[in-house]
């Protein structure tokens, strides 16, 4: 040191002491972690409305046989000649016209309601739509537990709809 108080050669004062910077906001692994904690927690209550994945499941059965019924009314009406949808709840398949058929998950119960006269043979039921739109009727119900959804047709219409329904108990 110089007796003038200097430090070096140059006469340059020392640098004051470099401060770290604190810096704001959230890591990449802070932000995945919430992400997933929001994902896990969304899942279980999606699943607590719909009574679970079966309850949905059930739902989209009940939803696809709905639509089969629909399909099978639509083609009565554009062929002029009368259409089939017929369902094994022993088998738990569904066959609709111009070779649609599926199944019904084996968990869920099936109980098929409708005019004896139309059934091909027993166990198997079967609804019949017109020409002019209207049916012989029925209901199918798909069932699990707590959980029943109805798939009812008008028999003067042929209205197909789809409602929550009792589990016979």
């Amino acid at each position: 040191m110089h007796a003038t108080g200097r430090r070096g050669s140059h006469g340059r004062a020392s640098a004051p002491p470099v401060r770290a910077r604190v810096q704001s906001g959230f890591t990449l692994l802070e932000m995945v972690v919430v992400l997933m904690i929001m994902a896990a927690v969304s899942l279980l209550a999606a699943a607590a409305v719909t009574h679970g994945f079966a309850g949905t499941r059930l739902r989209s059965d009940a939803q696809e046989i709905a639509a089969q019924l629909r399909y099978t009314r639509a083609q009565a009406i554009s062929t002029g000649r009368p259409q089939q949808f017929f369902i094994d709840p022993a088998a738990h398949t569904w066959r609709a016209p111009n070779t649609r058929d599926g199944k019904v998950s084996k968990q869920f119960g099936i109980v098929f309601t409708g005019a004896r006269e139309v059934q091909p043979t027993q166990g198997v039921g079967s609804i019949m739509f017109f020409p002019d739109g209207a049916s012989t009727g029925g209901r199918v119900q798909l069932n699990a537990k707590t959980a029943a959804w109805n798939v009812d047709v008008a028999w003067l219409t042929g209205e197909v709809k789809i409602a929550r329904g009792q589990v016979a108990q």
